[in-house]
């Protein structure tokens, strides 16, 4: 039985983690946020109106970087203290404050971008040329230009920043703060019930009452605020359409792939092409769990379980630390050094506790290591998850090393790549380690379809075919009220699983749950990821230390190469569907062995 989440007061130290490495004190915040305004303002005295030659504007951006530097840490600072818990009064006024002082700082220094995009193109050259820093972020401007609105505009834009993003944030503070979950109660016991405690622990309950009586009392909570979450959900969506309409983008779409550098035909194939090759492999996966579980029908409510209901070995922190260390060494010893120190400096934050955000995430300070946050839980699930967080904190380890504040950020099409492949790596170590035990290898199989290929290439892609069919409707001019949001879900769903699973009441309701649909496009973008990684996994296999080199070297570009470069940096052709075709018959492979391994077993 689940127990009941404690406050954040009563969980141990070292179950979180660390903000400190930030800023050790709250006056060192204080101190920190009066420079990032000096810093604003000294930009704005020296160089507004004055960006009319190669110094003055490489003077300005190397400026910018250190303003983007600063900008990270009080961002990461005050986010990662409210993230761990939404009750914090405290943290929330803290982070107003900096996100406050953050849309003056735009506002104020719009006019950089202003002026450099009616700067003429030979001009910006020159000054990429001899540019020491944010050569991408001058690229990124001069291929921006046209949709630049007037300086007026884009100031006061800029200003709008924290209204821009207050959707994200009252959603995450009505889920995580205000949602509050009773009881519910399977033949005479009473179960605790948590946002948490549901996608971390009812969704994989072995016993199949408890666990659809938990979807039940999950859905029939979610559906109080059904109405809440659409229209915020909404205005989102609708600020992005007036954004878009007023940069004169054809589509909301487009606009968003443009930021992340990728083509609407990329976009499309990944939702298109697996929606419907990989559909037939999952519906097969989704047999093989109604027979191994005995079940009397395969439903929504129980796609989550394990393949092996008697067999999910437990796993402590520290027995999570080895398996990772030794599973991951073939990244080399600066890799596994930089995981050693993520435990022993306290990277992780373990616990779990009322007003965490639920699921995982990995934050990466810009040259202040990493902050990953996930609930520990003792299942081996939760050792992929923290290997792949470790690889987003691996991946900006890297860059951030190598690249300026400006140029470390990467497209949301490859940044889950260097977080999958960590899983994949996982997931091939632990096949090896599994020698004659039948039973292992099936488990670790099924590990990769349940966990890794789940949840990127199907409970992240059928939200991204859902966010597709939303933004159609926007670009259209039409509302997305609640009903029409959970009849696009349902729909999707339809399509993807057939008859094979029962949509259960509640399941339409699924769209409340994604944080990433006020993130742009993300929700795709973990498939597109995973399709690089599976490629270049399948290289390591094949070809060891060549391969290990080529993808270190794509993790240490950041932000300078767009996603196509990225994936050909590390032998990965992302421009035709072959990839993408290779790994969905990849995971039927993984499939077709998962129902003989059951054959030999039972």
């Amino acid at each position: 039985m689940a127990e009941t989440l404690k406050k954040r007061s009563e969980i141990p130290e070292e179950l979180k983690w660390d903000t400190s490495r930030i800023f050790k004190t709250k006056d060192d915040l204080k101190k920190a946020l009066e420079e990032f305004k000096t810093l604003t303002e000294e930009i704005e005295k020296i160089y507004k109106g004055k960006l009319t030659d190669a110094n003055a504007i490489n003077g300005c951006i190397e400026k910018l970087n250190e303003w983007a530097r600063q900008a990270d840490l009080l961002y990461n600072y005050v986010s990662l203290n409210v993230s761990v818990d939404y009750t914090d009064a405290e943290a929330q006024k803290e982070q107003s404050i900096v996100l406050s002082e953050f849309a003056k700082a735009d506002s104020t220094l719009s006019f950089i971008d202003s002026e450099l995009a009616d700067a003429p193109v030979e001009l910006i050259e020159e000054a990429i040329k001899s540019a020491t820093v944010g050569k991408c972020h001058l690229k990124d401007i001069e291929r921006e230009k046209p949709h630049r609105l007037s300086p007026e505009t884009e100031k006061a834009m800029a200003s709008l920043r924290e209204t821009i993003e207050a959707p994200y944030n009252i959603y995450e503070t009505s889920k995580l703060a205000d949602m509050s979950f009773p009881d519910f109660e399977v033949k005479g016991e009473k179960h605790p019930l948590g946002y948490s405690l549901f996608e971390d622990n009812y969704e994989y309950e072995r016993d199949t009452d408890v666990r659809r009586a938990a979807f039940s009392a999950f859905s029939s909570k979610l559906r109080d605020y059904m109405y809440t979450t659409a229209t915020v959900y909404g205005a989102h969506v609708r600020t992005e359409k007036i954004i878009a309409d007023l940069r004169k983008y054809d589509s909301v779409i487009d606009m968003l792939l443009f930021q992340q550098k990728v083509t609407r035909e990329m976009y499309d194939r990944q939702i298109d092409v697996i929606m419907e090759k990989l559909a037939p492999h999952m519906r097969k996966y989704a047999r093989l769990l109604k027979e191994a579980h005995g079940l009397d029908k395969m439903t929504y409510a129980d796609l989550k379980i394990t393949l092996d209901p008697d067999y999910d070995p437990h796993v402590t922190i520290e027995e999570s630390k080895k398996y990772i260390l030794d599973g991951l060494k073939i990244m080399g010893p600066e890799y596994v050094k930089m995981l050693e120190t993520a435990y022993d400096e306290r990277w992780i934050d373990f616990a779990q506790n009322i007003g965490k955000s639920t699921g995982g995430f990995c934050a990466s300070p810009y040259q202040k290591g990493s902050y990953i946050l996930l609930s520990w839980n003792e299942r081996m699930s939760d050792v992929f998850t923290l290997a792949h967080e470790l690889g987003h904190a691996g991946h900006f380890y890297t860059c951030n090393q190598t690249q300026s504040a400006l140029d470390a950020e990467v497209s949301n099409y490859v940044v889950e790549a260097p977080s999958t492949i960590n899983e994949l790596l996982m997931a091939e170590y632990l096949k090896e380690k599994s020698g004659d035990d039948k039973r292992f290898r099936r488990w670790v199989l099924a590990s990769q379809i349940s966990n890794t290929y789940y949840h990127n290439f199907v409970t992240h892609l059928l939200e991204a075919a859902y966010q597709r069919e939303v933004y159609k409707l926007v670009d259209k001019g039409e509302a997305v009220p609640a009903e029409t949001l959970n009849e696009i879900y349902k729909n999707v769903l339809k399509k993807f699983w057939g008859d094979e699973v029962e949509l259960t009441e509640g399941c339409e309701l699924t769209w409340m749950r994604q944080p990433h649909y006020y993130m742009g496009l993300y929700s795709y973008s973990y498939s597109a990821s995973l399709t690089i990684a599976t490629q270049v996994m399948k290289r390591i296999r094949k070809e060891g230390q060549p391969a290990v080199d080529d993808w270190k070297k794509t993790l240490a570009a950041g932000g300078t190469v767009a996603p196509v470069e990225f994936a050909k940096m590390a032998g990965v052709d992302v421009t035709t569907d072959a990839a993408l075709i290779d790994t969905i018959d990849y995971i039927g492979g993984i499939i077709d062995e998962i129902e003989e391994l059951n054959k030999e077993l039972n």
